[in-house]
């Protein structure tokens, strides 16, 4: 098999065509396709012969990233979505979760995922119980007494960057009969592909470093049988698709992941090491540096660090908070992460905003918590808007 770079390049690329092979994918924004005959139609309809017919089934540009996905994985198959959020719902239903079953979910996943569960999922009759994921003795035990369908997690926690030991958790849950999830957003497969690890659906915001540009909304994911089949009539019949020109946006943001990943890694690790040292941080949240609590995992399961750290102020206030942000000058102010430059957001007031202040303070994000998505930009330059920044706490 190609090395992981040279496969981001030419997956999914120059699918194969009767006469011609284009280059670069083309977007084929044509909600339906015509058969020579429809006989041809019929089969293709029921799946009796390979093609398209109808965008919502299929798309040869969203087949290209797909194919992409699932190349870069190394298994399963990759099924797109409009957005990460409806890769996580159709992930959730792939695994069996419906009327009178049961979600394990990991206290620390992301603020909107945690309301996916308890208010969509909930009034559909589904009970969440949540969990703390670094407690491998917690997991084991609410495996053993509450039976989940399904159990979710975060490769690496948002905001407080934990790291989870995703093969001891996937063989507790294998032996309890529990379908494991993982969001692996903030990793990507450059840096972790859980499906080696154990997990049975893997997930993605695409929007984030995989496409990597901040221009483009998708998701995805990737699942061996019988979970990918699910994952593709889901997304067929309830219809949360990605669109041509999104799945092409995706596919040429995802040539340079490789690229882009070991320079924002590189920045991040940076970043860390110089605000660790410096008087205004009390506390610096990065996998990369020797007191992470993690540390021993995230050397086991991740290939490097990861390009998103946190950071505590030491004047520990909201109003401290939004002066810094407000004062830095290069660094964008945006709730999101994965793009080419550097994004800085208070996550208390972005993604964990619906979360009530108690239960904020009991997972550690306090209002002084900043976290980083670094960019692609000469770290000298970032570290100076830091610097800058961090005067006017």
């Amino acid at each position: 098999m190609a090395h992981f770079d040279t496969r981001a390049v030419h997956a999914g690329e120059r699918l194969p065509l009767r006469d011609h092979s284009p280059t670069a994918t083309p977007i084929y924004s044509s909600t339906t396709f015509s058969h020579p005959g429809i006989a041809t139609t019929d089969r293709v309809l029921g799946g009796e012969e390979p093609g398209y017919s109808y965008t919502r089934y299929g798309n040869p540009t969203v087949t290209a990233f797909e194919q992409a996905i699932a190349a870069l994985e190394g298994s399963g198959r990759a099924v797109a979505f409009g957005s990460g959020m409806a890769a996580v719902h159709a992930a959730l239903l792939a695994a069996g979760v419906g009327s009178g079953s049961r979600v394990l979910a990991a206290e620390q996943i992301f603020g909107s995922t945690s309301s996916l569960l308890v208010k969509v999922f909930d009034a559909l009759g589904v009970k969440t119980r949540f969990v703390d994921a670094y407690d491998l003795e917690a997991i084991e035990e609410q495996l053993k007494g509450f039976s989940p369908t399904a159990l979710f997690l975060e490769s690496v926690s948002n905001p407080l960057l934990r790291v989870a030991d995703v093969p001891r958790i996937a063989e507790l849950a294998r032996d309890a009969g529990t379908a494991v999830l993982v969001d692996n957003t903030f990793l990507t497969p450059y840096l972790q592909r859980p499906l080696d690890l154990g997990a049975d659906i893997v997930i993605y915001s695409a929007t984030k470093f995989l496409s990597g540009h901040g221009d483009v909304t998708s998701g995805a994911a990737v699942a061996d049988a019988p979970y990918g089949d699910a994952l593709y009539e889901l997304a067929k019949l309830v219809g949360g698709i990605l669109g041509p020109f999104e799945a092409w946006l995706s596919l040429r943001g995802l040539k340079t992941l490789s690229l882009r990943m070991q320079r924002q890694c590189e920045n991040a690790a940076e970043i860390a090491r110089h605000l660790a040292e410096h008087p205004k941080v009390s506390r610096v949240h990065y996998p990369g540096l020797p007191d992470h609590p993690d540390r021993e995992v995230a050397e086991r399961v991740m290939d490097r660090p990861g390009a998103v750290l946190a950071f505590e102020l030491a004047e520990d206030s909201r109003e401290a908070a939004f002066r810094f942000l407000d004062a830095l000058e290069l660094c964008v102010r945006a709730p999101t992460l994965g793009d080419v430059y550097t994004l800085a957001i208070h996550p208390a007031t972005t993604s964990h905003r619906d979360l009530s202040p108690g239960r904020r303070e009991r997972l550690g994000i306090r209002e002084g918590l900043i976290r980083l998505s670094a960019g692609i930009e000469n770290p000298d330059d970032l570290l100076e808007d830091l610097e800058r920044a961090l005067r006017e706490v």
